[in-house]
């Protein structure tokens, strides 16, 4: 066992010495909280500096904000784009901005009150030609054809947690999964999302994410080809140490859990966020501090998908803070509390099976 962790050890550092050598740094002072592609830009969310926009084609950016005069709002949670529109959730309501009129707009929800106006998960749904809306009470559905908002209830046995949406996952053109903060809602889009049988939900009873834990807070979702990746959220007190105890699921659709937290090699219980390249899941995590109740970034670790091996990522250029993890075919765009970094190294990194 002393071998392989040495083993493990000396290929990361070569790994990442050699391949991790090409850093592009960007909005310094900036908290990024979102990063997403309309299929040639890129675009991010920032909590403080409204919004930006990278045009690679032309290296230029481009800012949205009350210091710039284009934009009522600078705090913003989440983002998501397609050719024609850019959808921004901040926490005071929905931002759209249309491409061709350069010109944002604003909406406001009335139903759950002002609380119900901090938008914390969006989703372009390319298959219904869709918008999907988490917001901290109550989920949104904006149809682009009919221009039409509907709003969702998906309380679960009267519990207001399994209505506060954190994180949604288009899993292809049949099943939509929505994370809260007290389990997880797989949407079955040949339904009607009212209908009683449109949703089947996840949290720890029957043995879901292995029973543990008194909720589930979901974080993160990344779709696998034959898994769902699930990050969960840490919060644990001396009061109620069972509270939410966070780690990774891996989870192969029907009732297989496997677990990774810090007993099995992962440096904390937190997940920020996930992403893919190629046999690899990054993973980006926070440890919860009881007697603080603040979260400390702990940094970045591989996951080989193929073999479950736990790679840590060590590099000083690298936040122990990374809120995103957004890879665009390209590049890797890692989100942090102050500012953005794009690493150059993926034709290599996708070779590695």
């Amino acid at each position: 066992m002393k071998n392989i962790f040495v083993i493990v050890l000396i290929f990361s550092s070569l790994l990442f010495s050699q391949s991790l050598s090409e850093y592009d740094f960007y909005l310094k002072g900036s908290s990024v909280m979102d990063i997403c592609s309309d299929g040639k830009d890129i675009w991010i969310a920032t909590n403080g500096s409204g919004i930006f926009r990278y045009i690679p084609s032309q290296d230029k950016w481009e800012q949205y904000s009350t210091l710039k005069g284009n934009l009522q709002h600078d705090f913003f949670y989440c983002i998501t784009a397609n050719e024609d529109y850019v959808w921004a959730g901040s926490i005071d309501g929905l931002f759209i901005y249309d491409k061709n009129r350069n010109f944002w707009t604003k909406r406001k929800f009335a139903l759950g009150g002002q609380l119900s106006n901090w938008i914390r998960s969006i989703a372009y749904d390319k298959y219904e030609n869709v918008v999907w809306i988490g917001r901290f009470q109550y989920l949104t559905k904006y149809d682009l054809k009919t221009k039409r908002f509907t709003d969702y209830n998906l309380k679960i046995n009267n519990n207001e947690k399994t209505n506060t949406i954190k994180t949604i996952l288009v899993d292809g053109d049949s099943i939509v999964w929505f994370g809260t903060e007290a389990g997880l809602h797989k949407y079955d889009k040949s339904k009607d999302l009212n209908s009683p049988d449109a949703i089947t939900f996840y949290d720890n009873r029957y043995n879901y994410f292995n029973g543990e834990g008194e909720q589930v807070s979901i974080s993160t979702i990344l779709l696998e080809r034959n898994f769902i990746w699930i990050g969960l959220d840490e919060f644990i007190t001396a009061e109620r140490p069972e509270f939410n105890l966070g780690g990774l699921f891996r989870y192969n659709r029907k009732n297989e859990w496997i677990r990774f937290d810090n007993t099995n090699g992962l440096p904390a219980n937190g997940i920020y966020d996930l992403e893919r390249t190629g046999n690899y899941i990054w993973v980006s995590l926070y440890q919860f501090g009881k007697e603080t109740k603040e979260l400390y970034g702990r940094g970045l670790v591989l996951i080989n998908r193929i073999n479950n091996k736990i790679i840590p990522i060590n590099d000083e250029r690298i936040p122990k803070t990374i809120n995103k993890i957004f890879f665009d075919g390209t590049y890797l765009w890692l989100g942090s509390e102050n500012g953005l970094i794009k690493i150059n190294f993926f034709n290599q990194l996708a070779q590695w099976r």
